[in-house]
């Protein structure tokens, strides 16, 4: 019989079609003997009627005519070899696909023909079958609208009591196969927009609603994973972990993608479930916590991959509700959250009520989240006048858990890593940038900016609402207010009744300073350093950290994706370089220019001023008539190796720069604004006290000092002249830029006798207390900002 089927024939005409179909309406049996032929129908079927679809509507009538759906599903049954399941999927999928004409997609998915093929038990374990079947249902759901959908429906009265594809496809939705979630979920979002107002109903009722908080809960152990990925990076610091982070980070984001898309959609009761199931799974019991300074070692995720997280839940998830509800947990004390951080991985936590954290928990007794009642106390509700990012306590004991969540990520932005504090940072930008939050949410953060509190005391005055005026025009504009606005008050009293944190009385939290302690504290360190070692460099550092820190506050969007939060910072592969040496100083004192001038610029900031281009910076000056720079006839671009110098104070000196070779100089301290220099000079046989400089070291970190056993012996220090991260290479090992190590050099500088040696030491004091007097005199402007 089957060999009949490869006679000459037109391939393409009806007779071709009912040929087909005559013959396997005669197929009683499909075996390892016919089973080839079968599946050249079916493709060839396929094949025909979508070339029917688009020239001739009679080869759709016959196969209608002759119920070849039915044909088909009769071939299924009857089948024993997969391939012919396979074949038979592929077939109606391209139909599904591929056929234009409105009647026939309702032919296709009326008659249950397409729903008892969605139900059938096809057997799984073959990946290409399921791959096929999911790739049917996807057709299936790409033809979907208010008018198709109706055809795949169970009903009874106005309720749906049925949906196959859509419960058969979430069997799937946490399949170990990504494309296959990737498919679910095409499949799931697909439905969501048709808008059905029964469907959504069904979708939203239990127990189909148990796939949203499934979903999460998947989420929830990707994170978990994530932050696993990103503890075990510093033991295993290749490109593999760091690719193997990055491909966790890109399945974490498409998820958080898909529950935009969800949301989306505009089913409220399905925001609703992901709003509540993200903060009773994943924020409240596991991310709040790990942002404990003193973390513990048990939490399942740490506190930069928390803070990572929070930033793209805030950004991808555009809910008004969870976005609001976020911020206004972040004002109760860390140890709410941290004591009842034991959430059981099904969503439960244990049955005590948290009045003592250090109790341990019953582990066999167990309750709903929802009845665990989280008693704490709120600290006072501050205003951005109370608080501001530059603000932290000065003195503050990190063995407890008082400080609330907003003060612990601002603790962060000052006494953190760098991990934490670009965290922090990340999550601050990311609260202010974000849309669906209602400004009287920052304002209670203390983060609104000063402008818009203007703006909204404005308002308020011409309005005549409350004391708007009074407070917009007085000395105080925008100082402390004893109460929040209503829309706080609201996410306060909603964190209270749905989701068990309790509001207790005032609480005894400590009182942050407006913004001052943490500024204060870091602009005195920066005075320190103009009497450091690079002292030299330290006004240039510090104006290429303003134009970079200005360029990232005035961006309209982080210059950089969440994900960097999660990266290796650059960090210097030095080997053998001691604590003590001039390079472990250098990095220091670049790291603290770049809280100054973040902390500088978030004051300007957050007062609504403009950032200027340039720091405010005194201009430099003219060498002075009387000076040992000027004497030696030095001008404003300094010394150089071959320059010509006058001996005037200079001082005659032997040295030895290698073993058994001494060698004569005059020795010459020098200092030209905030630059100085430590200077060694030939004379000049032909010309009477003059020399030529042959070396030229930095004045700044010599730490001058005479031999302890010969008072004609001075000690100094060289360091190298310039600090080699601050042009380091952009390339290597993520995380890691390989340096050439630079060790510092150590002179010993024998002069005539004592006397020259006492004065070589005070000439080298001198000009080292000039360049630094020069130094804070230019910086002045800067350190005096107007708290």
């Amino acid at each position: 019989m089957w060999f009949s089927f490869w006679r000459s024939r037109d391939r393409f005409s009806l007779d071709e079609l009912r040929y087909l179909t005559n013959q396997l309406q005669k197929v009683q049996i499909v075996n390892d003997v016919n089973k080839d032929f079968v599946i050249e129908a079916l493709r060839s079927i396929a094949e025909l009627l979508t070339y029917g679809d688009q020239h001739d509507s009679s080869f759709f009538e016959f196969f209608m005519e002759k119920q070849v759906m039915g044909e088909f599903i009769r071939i299924l049954k009857i089948s024993k070899t997969v391939t012919v399941s396979l074949q038979l999927l592929q077939t109606i999928s391209i139909l599904i696909q591929n056929l234009r004409r409105e009647h026939a997609i309702y032919y296709m998915f009326s008659n249950e023909h397409v729903n008892y093929l969605i139900t059938y038990s096809f057997d799984f374990r073959n990946e290409e079958l399921l791959s096929y079947y999911i790739s049917f249902l996807r057709a299936i759901s790409g033809k979907l609208n208010k008018n198709t959908i109706s055809l795949l429906l169970k009903t009874q009265g106005e309720e749906v009591v049925s949906f196959p594809l859509y419960v058969e496809a979430i069997r799937f939705a946490f399949h170990e196969e990504s494309m296959v979630r990737t498919a679910v979920r095409a499949i799931t979002l697909n439905v969501y927009h048709v808008g059905d107002e029964f469907v959504n109903k069904f979708i939203a009722s239990a127990p189909h609603s148990d796939y949203f908080s499934n979903l999460v809960s998947f989420f929830r152990d990707q994170c978990i994973n994530l932050s696993k990925l990103f503890s075990e990076r510093p033991k295993n610091p290749c490109s593999e972990s760091v690719s193997a982070m990055l491909a966790k980070v890109d399945e974490i984001e498409d998820n958080l993608y898909y529950f935009s898309d969800v949301i989306s959609a505009g089913i409220p009761v399905v925001g609703s479930l992901i709003t509540d199931n993200i903060l009773q799974l994943l924020i409240l019991p596991l991310l709040f916590p790990a942002l404990q300074i003193d973390a513990d070692s048990n939490l399942k995720i740490g506190a930069v991959t928390s803070l990572y997280l929070l930033c793209c839940i805030l950004r991808i998830v555009k809910i008004k509700d969870l976005a609001n509800t976020i911020a206004a947990a972040l004002l109760y004390p860390l140890e709410t959250f941290a004591a009842n951080s034991e959430v059981k991985i099904n969503g439960y936590v244990s049955g005590n009520n948290c009045a003592n954290e250090s109790e341990e928990p019953l582990v066999d007794s167990v309750t709903p989240v929802n009845a665990g009642q989280l008693c704490v106390d709120i600290p006072n509700k501050a205003t951005s006048s109370q608080v501001h990012p530059g603000g932290i306590i000065a003195e503050r004991d990190f063995s407890c858990s008082h400080l609330s969540l907003r003060e612990t990520l601002l603790s962060y932005v000052t006494d953190g890593d760098d991990a934490r504090a670009l965290g922090s940072l990340s999550v601050l930008a990311t609260l202010l940038q974000t849309k669906e939050l209602d400004e009287s949410m920052l304002d209670g953060l203390g983060i609104l900016p000063q402008r818009k509190q203007h703006k909204k005391l404005l308002l308020q005055a011409l309005v005549g609402e409350g004391s708007g005026e009074e407070q917009l025009f007085s000395f105080e504009s925008g100082s402390a207010r004893d109460s929040i606005s209503s829309e706080l008050d609201g996410y306060l009293k909603k964190l209270k009744e749905q989701y068990g944190v309790s509001i207790g009385g005032a609480a005894a939290s400590p009182r942050i300073r407006r913004n001052q302690d943490s500024y204060r504290n870091c602009r005195s360190a920066l005075v320190q350093e103009t009497k450091g070692i690079w002292v030299d460099l330290l006004i240039t550092v510090l104006c290429d950290q303003w134009k970079k820190c200005k360029r990232a506050i005035e961006a309209s969007s982080p210059r950089k994706e969440p994900k960097c939060i999660l990266l290796p910072f650059q960090k210097l592969n030095s080997e053998d370089i001691p604590a003590e040496s001039s390079f472990t100083a250098g990095e220091r004192m670049s790291e603290l220019v770049k809280v100054f001038v973040l902390l500088h610029q978030l004051q300007i900031f957050s007062l609504g001023r403009t950032l200027p281009e340039q720091p405010p910076i005194q201009p430099q000056i003219d060498i002075p008539e009387i000076s040992r720079a000027r004497a030696a006839g030095l001008d404003v671009s300094g010394p150089k190796p071959g320059t010509e110098a006058k001996f005037v104070h200079a001082l005659p000196c032997r040295i030895a720069f290698e073993r058994g070779k001494e060698r004569h100089f005059h020795f010459l301290a020098v200092s030209v604004g905030t630059l100085g220099w430590v200077l060694l000079a030939e004379e000049l046989p032909l010309k009477q006290n003059y020399g030529i400089v042959r070396v030229a070291a930095p004045l700044a970190g010599t730490n001058p000092r005479i031999d302890d056993k010969h008072a004609r012996w001075l000690h100094l220090r060289i360091r190298p002249s310039t600090l080699p991260f601050l042009d380091a290479p952009k390339s290597g090992t993520p995380g890691e830029t390989r340096i050439k190590s630079l060790v510092d050099g150590r002179w010993t500088l024998a002069f005539r006798d004592d006397k020259s040696c006492k004065t070589a030491l005070s000439m080298i004091l001198e000009e080292i207390n000039l360049q630094n007097m020069e130094v804070e005199r230019r910086l002045k402007p800067v350190l005096d900002l107007e708290l």
